[in-house]
Protein backbone atom coordinates (compact mmCIF):
# COMPACT_ATOMS: atom_id res chain seq x y z
CA UNK A 1 0.00 0.00 0.00
CA UNK A 2 1.28 3.70 -1.04
CA UNK A 3 -0.53 6.23 1.23
CA UNK A 4 -0.07 9.61 0.32
CA UNK A 5 -0.71 12.97 2.25
CA UNK A 6 -2.03 16.30 0.47
CA UNK A 7 -1.46 18.73 3.28
CA UNK A 8 -2.69 21.46 0.52
CA UNK A 9 -4.83 19.80 -2.06
CA UNK A 10 -6.40 22.03 -4.93
CA UNK A 11 -9.26 21.47 -7.76
CA UNK A 12 -6.37 22.05 -11.10
CA UNK A 13 -8.30 24.07 -13.17
CA UNK A 14 -6.64 23.81 -16.98
CA UNK A 15 -7.10 26.11 -19.76
CA UNK A 16 -5.69 25.45 -22.96
CA UNK A 17 -4.69 28.08 -25.45
CA UNK A 18 -4.71 27.87 -29.35
CA UNK A 19 -1.98 30.72 -29.71
CA UNK A 20 0.83 32.02 -27.07
CA UNK A 21 -0.40 34.17 -24.21
CA UNK A 22 0.11 37.43 -24.54
CA UNK A 23 0.01 39.49 -21.21
CA UNK A 24 -3.47 41.90 -20.40
CA UNK A 25 -5.27 40.51 -23.76
CA UNK A 26 -8.39 38.24 -24.23
CA UNK A 27 -7.99 34.59 -24.87
CA UNK A 28 -10.63 32.41 -25.96
CA UNK A 29 -9.66 28.76 -24.63
CA UNK A 30 -9.42 26.05 -26.80
CA UNK A 31 -9.84 23.75 -23.90
CA UNK A 32 -10.33 23.46 -20.47
CA UNK A 33 -10.66 20.98 -17.70
CA UNK A 34 -10.98 20.53 -13.75
CA UNK A 35 -9.02 17.44 -11.66
CA UNK A 36 -8.30 16.70 -8.22
CA UNK A 37 -4.72 18.46 -7.50
CA UNK A 38 -2.02 18.54 -5.52
CA UNK A 39 0.80 16.21 -5.29
CA UNK A 40 -0.25 13.78 -3.42
CA UNK A 41 -3.33 13.21 -4.86
CA UNK A 42 -1.72 13.24 -8.33
CA UNK A 43 0.84 10.20 -7.00
CA UNK A 44 -2.44 8.42 -5.94
CA UNK A 45 -4.26 9.06 -8.76
CA UNK A 46 -1.04 7.34 -10.70
CA UNK A 47 -0.75 4.63 -8.51
CA UNK A 48 -4.42 3.45 -8.67
CA UNK A 49 -3.87 4.01 -12.43
CA UNK A 50 -1.10 1.64 -12.34
CA UNK A 51 -3.67 -1.74 -10.16
CA UNK A 52 -1.54 -0.71 -7.18
CA UNK A 53 -2.90 0.06 -3.66
CA UNK A 54 -3.00 3.26 -2.94
CA UNK A 55 -4.71 6.09 -0.57
CA UNK A 56 -4.83 9.50 -0.49
CA UNK A 57 -5.14 11.46 3.18
CA UNK A 58 -6.07 15.15 2.55
CA UNK A 59 -8.20 18.18 4.00
CA UNK A 60 -11.48 18.75 2.51
CA UNK A 61 -15.09 18.25 3.59
CA UNK A 62 -17.29 15.82 2.03
CA UNK A 63 -19.01 16.77 -1.10
CA UNK A 64 -16.26 18.87 -2.09
CA UNK A 65 -15.45 18.97 -5.90
CA UNK A 66 -12.12 17.45 -5.41
CA UNK A 67 -13.23 14.60 -3.37
CA UNK A 68 -16.17 14.12 -6.75
CA UNK A 69 -13.55 14.26 -8.60
CA UNK A 70 -11.54 11.45 -7.06
CA UNK A 71 -14.39 9.69 -6.39
CA UNK A 72 -15.52 9.52 -10.41
CA UNK A 73 -11.62 8.15 -10.77
CA UNK A 74 -11.90 5.44 -8.23
CA UNK A 75 -9.69 6.61 -5.69
CA UNK A 76 -9.87 5.71 -2.84
CA UNK A 77 -9.47 8.80 0.01
CA UNK A 78 -9.30 9.66 3.42
CA UNK A 79 -10.61 13.03 3.57
CA UNK A 80 -10.44 15.09 6.47
CA UNK A 81 -13.16 17.99 7.17
CA UNK A 82 -11.89 21.46 7.65
CA UNK A 83 -15.20 23.74 6.68
CA UNK A 84 -14.02 25.36 3.93
CA UNK A 85 -13.94 24.46 -0.32
CA UNK A 86 -10.04 23.23 -1.01
CA UNK A 87 -8.39 25.81 -3.22
CA UNK A 88 -8.37 26.50 -6.82
CA UNK A 89 -5.28 26.23 -8.65
CA UNK A 90 -5.35 27.60 -12.78
CA UNK A 91 -2.71 26.30 -15.37
CA UNK A 92 -2.45 28.31 -18.85
CA UNK A 93 -0.96 25.91 -21.51
CA UNK A 94 0.29 27.26 -25.07
CA UNK A 95 0.61 24.99 -27.99
CA UNK A 96 4.28 24.53 -27.67
CA UNK A 97 3.87 22.87 -23.92
CA UNK A 98 4.92 26.63 -22.36
CA UNK A 99 3.03 26.01 -18.84
CA UNK A 100 1.74 29.54 -16.68
CA UNK A 101 0.22 28.19 -13.40
CA UNK A 102 -1.65 30.41 -10.75
CA UNK A 103 -1.01 28.69 -6.95
CA UNK A 104 -3.83 29.70 -4.77
CA UNK A 105 -2.29 29.15 -1.22
CA UNK A 106 -4.80 27.34 0.68
CA UNK A 107 -6.80 28.39 3.76
CA UNK A 108 -4.88 27.76 7.19
CA UNK A 109 -5.92 24.46 9.38
CA UNK A 110 -7.15 24.74 12.59
CA UNK A 111 -5.30 23.30 15.27
CA UNK A 112 -8.35 21.33 15.92
CA UNK A 113 -7.89 19.95 12.01
CA UNK A 114 -4.24 19.41 12.59
CA UNK A 115 -4.79 16.84 15.16
CA UNK A 116 -7.30 15.17 13.42
CA UNK A 117 -4.98 14.92 10.29
CA UNK A 118 -2.43 13.48 11.83
CA UNK A 119 -4.23 10.95 13.58
CA UNK A 120 -5.54 10.10 9.74
CA UNK A 121 -2.62 10.00 8.32
CA UNK A 122 -1.21 7.54 11.50
CA UNK A 123 -4.43 5.06 10.63
CA UNK A 124 -3.77 5.03 7.15
CA UNK A 125 -0.03 4.72 7.29
CA UNK A 126 -0.03 1.61 9.47
CA UNK A 127 1.03 -1.38 8.14
CA UNK A 128 2.17 0.58 4.31
CA UNK A 129 4.83 0.14 2.64
CA UNK A 130 5.43 3.95 1.49
CA UNK A 131 4.16 6.69 3.34
CA UNK A 132 4.21 9.88 0.65
CA UNK A 133 4.78 13.27 2.22
CA UNK A 134 3.71 15.83 -0.79
CA UNK A 135 3.63 18.98 -1.79
CA UNK A 136 3.35 22.73 -0.61
CA UNK A 137 1.88 23.47 3.41
CA UNK A 138 -1.28 25.34 3.81
CA UNK A 139 -0.51 28.81 5.63
CA UNK A 140 0.00 27.66 9.41
CA UNK A 141 1.65 24.70 9.10
CA UNK A 142 5.12 24.81 10.60
CA UNK A 143 8.03 24.02 7.90
CA UNK A 144 9.51 21.12 9.73
CA UNK A 145 5.70 19.24 9.72
CA UNK A 146 6.89 16.50 7.09
CA UNK A 147 9.71 15.75 9.64
CA UNK A 148 8.16 15.78 12.48
CA UNK A 149 5.96 12.92 10.91
CA UNK A 150 8.99 11.31 9.56
CA UNK A 151 10.40 10.83 12.74
CA UNK A 152 6.87 9.91 14.60
CA UNK A 153 5.51 7.24 11.73
CA UNK A 154 8.98 5.94 9.52
CA UNK A 155 10.46 2.88 8.96
CA UNK A 156 12.19 1.97 12.51
CA UNK A 157 12.92 -1.60 14.54
CA UNK A 158 9.14 -1.19 15.44
CA UNK A 159 7.97 -1.40 11.88
CA UNK A 160 6.52 1.42 9.83
CA UNK A 161 6.32 2.78 6.16
CA UNK A 162 8.86 3.84 4.35
CA UNK A 163 9.18 7.86 4.07
CA UNK A 164 9.10 9.66 0.85
CA UNK A 165 9.09 13.39 0.90
CA UNK A 166 8.12 15.96 -2.37
CA UNK A 167 8.02 19.59 -1.49
CA UNK A 168 9.82 22.50 -2.03
CA UNK A 169 11.52 25.71 -0.40
CA UNK A 170 12.09 25.55 3.29
CA UNK A 171 9.58 22.69 3.92
CA UNK A 172 11.94 20.88 1.54
CA UNK A 173 15.18 21.96 3.56
CA UNK A 174 13.59 20.81 6.75
CA UNK A 175 12.75 17.52 5.41
CA UNK A 176 16.59 17.02 4.27
CA UNK A 177 16.84 14.95 7.43
CA UNK A 178 17.75 11.03 8.73
CA UNK A 179 15.14 8.70 8.63
CA UNK A 180 13.79 10.13 5.11
CA UNK A 181 13.76 7.24 2.81
CA UNK A 182 13.12 9.41 -0.01
CA UNK A 183 13.93 13.15 -1.52
CA UNK A 184 12.72 13.58 -4.79
CA UNK A 185 13.79 17.57 -5.95
CA UNK A 186 13.87 18.88 -9.18
CA UNK A 187 17.06 20.89 -10.23
CA UNK A 188 16.35 24.13 -8.85
CA UNK A 189 15.75 22.43 -4.93
CA UNK A 190 18.66 20.41 -6.14
CA UNK A 191 20.61 22.86 -6.29
CA UNK A 192 18.97 24.84 -3.20
CA UNK A 193 19.24 22.14 -1.22
CA UNK A 194 23.10 22.04 -1.41
CA UNK A 195 23.81 25.56 -1.73
CA UNK A 196 24.48 26.04 -4.86
CA UNK A 197 22.89 29.28 -5.10
CA UNK A 198 19.40 30.57 -6.93
CA UNK A 199 20.95 29.96 -10.04
CA UNK A 200 22.54 27.00 -10.20
CA UNK A 201 19.72 24.45 -10.85
CA UNK A 202 18.85 26.23 -14.59
CA UNK A 203 22.97 25.62 -15.22
CA UNK A 204 22.62 21.94 -13.67
CA UNK A 205 19.50 21.37 -15.73
CA UNK A 206 21.08 22.81 -19.23
CA UNK A 207 24.20 21.49 -18.71
CA UNK A 208 22.47 17.71 -18.15
CA UNK A 209 20.45 18.43 -21.30
CA UNK A 210 23.95 18.78 -23.08
CA UNK A 211 25.25 15.63 -21.60
CA UNK A 212 27.14 16.81 -18.61
CA UNK A 213 25.86 14.92 -15.97
CA UNK A 214 28.59 15.73 -13.39
CA UNK A 215 27.04 19.04 -11.82
CA UNK A 216 24.50 17.07 -11.09
CA UNK A 217 25.34 13.94 -9.85
CA UNK A 218 27.81 15.63 -7.20
CA UNK A 219 24.63 17.98 -6.09
CA UNK A 220 22.57 14.93 -5.27
CA UNK A 221 25.67 12.56 -4.30
CA UNK A 222 26.27 15.74 -1.47
CA UNK A 223 22.66 15.39 -0.30
CA UNK A 224 22.08 11.74 -0.34
CA UNK A 225 25.41 11.68 2.33
CA UNK A 226 23.90 14.46 4.49
CA UNK A 227 20.52 12.65 4.74
CA UNK A 228 21.54 8.78 4.07
CA UNK A 229 18.28 9.02 2.46
CA UNK A 230 17.46 7.80 -1.61
CA UNK A 231 17.46 10.93 -3.45
CA UNK A 232 15.43 10.63 -6.84
CA UNK A 233 16.21 14.03 -8.99
CA UNK A 234 14.17 14.79 -11.68
CA UNK A 235 15.74 17.08 -14.57
CA UNK A 236 13.30 18.11 -16.77
CA UNK A 237 14.05 17.14 -20.37
CA UNK A 238 17.10 15.84 -19.27
CA UNK A 239 15.37 13.31 -17.73
CA UNK A 240 16.52 12.10 -13.99
CA UNK A 241 19.28 10.82 -11.58
CA UNK A 242 18.77 8.46 -8.82
CA UNK A 243 22.01 8.34 -5.96
CA UNK A 244 21.63 5.73 -3.39
CA UNK A 245 23.76 3.76 -1.10
CA UNK A 246 24.18 0.71 -3.86
CA UNK A 247 24.97 3.83 -6.44
CA UNK A 248 24.10 6.21 -8.99
CA UNK A 249 21.88 6.53 -12.33
CA UNK A 250 20.87 8.45 -14.87
CA UNK A 251 18.15 7.77 -17.39
CA UNK A 252 17.06 9.93 -20.32
CA UNK A 253 13.49 10.08 -21.42
CA UNK A 254 11.79 8.86 -24.32
CA UNK A 255 11.37 11.59 -27.47
CA UNK A 256 7.62 13.59 -26.97
CA UNK A 257 5.66 16.35 -27.68
CA UNK A 258 5.75 18.44 -24.39
CA UNK A 259 1.47 19.21 -24.02
CA UNK A 260 1.96 20.04 -20.24
CA UNK A 261 4.40 19.85 -17.65
CA UNK A 262 1.92 19.89 -14.66
CA UNK A 263 2.30 16.90 -12.39
CA UNK A 264 5.19 15.21 -14.05
CA UNK A 265 7.40 15.60 -11.54
CA UNK A 266 4.70 13.50 -9.39
CA UNK A 267 4.60 10.64 -11.83
CA UNK A 268 8.11 10.23 -11.64
CA UNK A 269 7.62 9.99 -7.88
CA UNK A 270 4.81 7.84 -8.35
CA UNK A 271 6.81 5.55 -11.12
CA UNK A 272 9.52 5.02 -8.68
CA UNK A 273 7.19 3.49 -5.41
CA UNK A 274 5.30 1.30 -7.95
CA UNK A 275 8.43 0.13 -9.31
CA UNK A 276 9.94 -0.26 -5.71
CA UNK A 277 6.66 -2.15 -4.56
CA UNK A 278 6.81 -4.66 -7.54
CA UNK A 279 10.66 -5.45 -6.46
CA UNK A 280 12.19 -3.60 -9.27
CA UNK A 281 16.03 -3.00 -9.29
CA UNK A 282 16.92 0.91 -8.57
CA UNK A 283 17.61 1.02 -12.44
CA UNK A 284 14.56 -0.14 -13.23
CA UNK A 285 12.41 2.56 -10.50
CA UNK A 286 14.39 5.12 -12.61
CA UNK A 287 13.64 3.27 -15.84
CA UNK A 288 9.47 3.39 -14.56
CA UNK A 289 10.19 7.06 -13.15
CA UNK A 290 11.64 8.79 -16.23
CA UNK A 291 9.20 6.88 -18.55
CA UNK A 292 5.81 7.96 -16.09
CA UNK A 293 6.93 11.60 -16.05
CA UNK A 294 7.51 11.92 -19.73
CA UNK A 295 4.04 10.45 -20.39
CA UNK A 296 2.85 12.61 -18.23
CA UNK A 297 4.51 15.56 -19.63
CA UNK A 298 2.78 14.25 -23.22
CA UNK A 299 -0.89 14.45 -21.86
CA UNK A 300 -2.57 17.77 -21.13
CA UNK A 301 -3.24 19.10 -17.79
CA UNK A 302 -2.82 16.98 -15.22
CA UNK A 303 -4.23 13.53 -16.56
CA UNK A 304 -2.78 10.26 -14.72
CA UNK A 305 -0.81 8.45 -17.27
CA UNK A 306 -2.03 4.95 -17.39
CA UNK A 307 0.91 1.78 -17.96
CA UNK A 308 -0.16 1.50 -21.78
CA UNK A 309 0.99 5.15 -22.16
CA UNK A 310 4.30 4.40 -21.54
CA UNK A 311 7.25 3.48 -23.64
CA UNK A 312 9.70 2.04 -20.62
CA UNK A 313 11.80 0.31 -23.28
CA UNK A 314 13.17 3.60 -24.78
CA UNK A 315 13.83 5.01 -21.43
CA UNK A 316 17.73 5.08 -21.68
CA UNK A 317 19.63 4.14 -18.26
CA UNK A 318 23.29 4.75 -17.35
CA UNK A 319 25.10 3.19 -14.50
CA UNK A 320 27.31 6.11 -13.34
Amino acid sequence: MIVTVTANPSLDRLVALGAPLRRGAVHRAVGAAADPGGKGVNVSRVVHAAGEGTVAVLPADQGDPLLAGLSHLGVPAIPVPVGHEVRSNITVTEPDGTTTKLNAPGAPLTPETVRALEEAIAAAADGAAWLALCGSLPPGLPDDWYARLAARLGDRAGGGPRIAVDTSGAALAASAVRGVALLKPNAEELAELVGLGPRAGAELESRAAAGDLAPARAAAEDLHRSTGGTVLATLGAAGALLVTDDGAWAASPPPITVRSTVGAGDSSLAGYLIAHARGATPPQRLSLAVAYGAAAAALPGTRAPRPQELAVADVRVTDL
